[in-house]
């Protein structure tokens, strides 16, 4: 009875080494990290039905598009923004989820970033926020930004990093080398010529090659070509008569060919017009679209995408090949090559004491002291003395503002609390609105509120 024990015990022992022995020989290419990237995606891709396909180029969710759960690959997550890792959202809403575990670290606005003149700061950087993403299962930061200044009245310049093209180049370069270190795409976005408010969606700009070369694509280029960025994404305004999330001659003859980038291109959420210019201009994955009227909370809204169902249709009616879908495919399967299936992914950090410090360093180095009349600054904080600090600025809450560089923050300092925190006479410190925005401004010229009572 034990010899039979014994040789059964032996019989499973076999039989589960053959079985291992089985699966290593019938391992799928695309499942073998040892094999060489293209030849994982030739794999993947011919295992792909072509449903699996259209699935992975448009969002599932406001900040999500599909994997393939058949072959396992992971959906893809994204996350505002260049500044800090945004609350989680509802699937199908942009209200917050009321997580109790997102709030995040807020890293200084980039324009601050340029300002230090320092590659090393914008390393630490990209590897600190890269690591916040990594952290909260992101593996698309959208973000950086390097449009150019062009209007002091373009609501995204703190997103950017200055109106010289050559810094821009400089440290965009760091920033997304930081944060793909952690398995995460950097998204650089807005490709391009995304310099104003007004009409952002749909204005077309003009500007002749030579500046378009010379001024508003160094960045970009840097950001291709030196720092291979993973991920671009498109601008919501029009150049040559085509909206820039599909635009023949930005995505496909310049960032695509010319440069030779072979990352993903993502729309900016609601940049998609038209589904036959988003097949054949260069765009890859479609995010946010408004599409036949449908509300954003309908569960079949995102079939209704421009790269979704009237795609499939397009393809059946024989008015649309399969080639480009393929294109966009690849590029979709080496992101999660890169990020969600890389086994050397680290698993990240957030909101540590090191990303503290490392915000403060950058913000400090950051600080631009225009004129120093009479060597007035620094001031002896042992000194006794009156401060008067003026601007609602020094009390506002800075991180819950600015649209997709909103954030969630753990702590904020503001100006005013941070100016008392270090003198030695906080006493003596006075504040002033002096001025106020134009929200408040106008809440104000209402008159006072009245509350009635019945």
């Amino acid at each position: 009875m034990i010899y039979l024990k014994k040789n059964f015990l032996l019989l499973i022992l076999f039989s589960a080494l053959t079985l291992s022995a089985y699966a290593q020989e019938d391992k799928p290419i695309y499942l073998d990290s040892d094999a060489p990237m293209e030849a994982r995606i030739d794999d993947a891709l011919n295992r792909m039905t072509l449903k699996e396909k259209v699935a992975m180029i448009h969002a599932q969710s406001k900040f999500s598009s599909a994997g393939c759960p058949r072959l396992g690959i992971p959906e893809n997550w994204m996350s505002d923004g260049p500044h800090g890792i945004r609350q989680e959202v509802l699937w199908d809403e942009w209200f917050g989820a009321s997580w109790t575990n997102d709030s995040c670290f807020a890293f200084p606005a980039l324009t601050s970033l340029a300002a230090t003149w320092n590659p090393d700061m914008a390393l630490l950087y990209g590897k600190s926020i890269g690591e916040e993403a990594r952290y909260r299962n992101k593996n698309v930061l959208l973000g950086p930004g390097v449009n150019i200044y062009r209007t002091p009245l373009n609501g995204r310049n703190f997103e950017y990093m200055g109106e010289d093209p050559y810094l821009s180049s400089t440290m965009v370069v760091p920033y997304i080398q930081g944060v793909q270190l952690n398995g995460v795409a950097a998204c650089v976005k807005h490709f391009a010529l995304n310099n104003q408010e007004i009409d952002r969606d749909k204005i077309n700009v003009v500007v002749d090659e030579r500046t378009l070369r010379e001024i508003y694509l160094p960045a970009f280029k840097a950001a291709v070509q030196k720092g291979h960025a993973w991920a671009i994404m498109g601008s919501y305004n029009q150049y040559k008569q085509e909206h820039c999330c599909h635009n023949q001659y930005l995505l496909n003859d310049i960032l695509k060919q010319e440069w030779g980038f072979d990352g993903v291109v993502i729309s900016d959420w609601g940049g998609v017009h038209d589904t036959k210019q988003a097949v054949l201009n260069g765009l890859d994955m479609e995010f946010g679209s408004w599409t036949n009227g449908l509300d954003w909370g309908q569960s079949n809204a995102y079939d209704h995408y421009f790269l979704a169902n009237p795609y499939l249709e397009a393809i059946a009616n024989n008015e649309l090949g399969t080639d480009e879908l393929d294109n966009k495919v690849r590029r979709v399967l080496r992101l999660a090559f890169r990020t969600t299936m890389n086994p050397q992914r680290p698993f990240g950090s957030f909101n540590t004491p090191a990303h503290s410090q490392a915000g403060r360093a950058i913000a400090e180095e950051g600080m631009v002291l225009l004129k120093n009349q009479t060597n007035l600054l620094p001031l002896d904080k042992n000194k006794e003395q009156k401060i008067v600090v003026i601007g609602e600025n020094a009390i506002k809450q800075m991180t819950i503002g600015g649209g997709s560089s909103s954030l969630k923050v753990k702590y904020e300092i503001s100006p005013l609390a941070g100016i008392k925190a270090l003198a030695t006479h906080p006493e003596n410190i006075e504040f002033l609105m002096g001025y106020t925005s134009p929200a408040v401004a106008k809440q104000d010229m209402k008159g006072p509120k009245v509350t009635t009572i019945t």
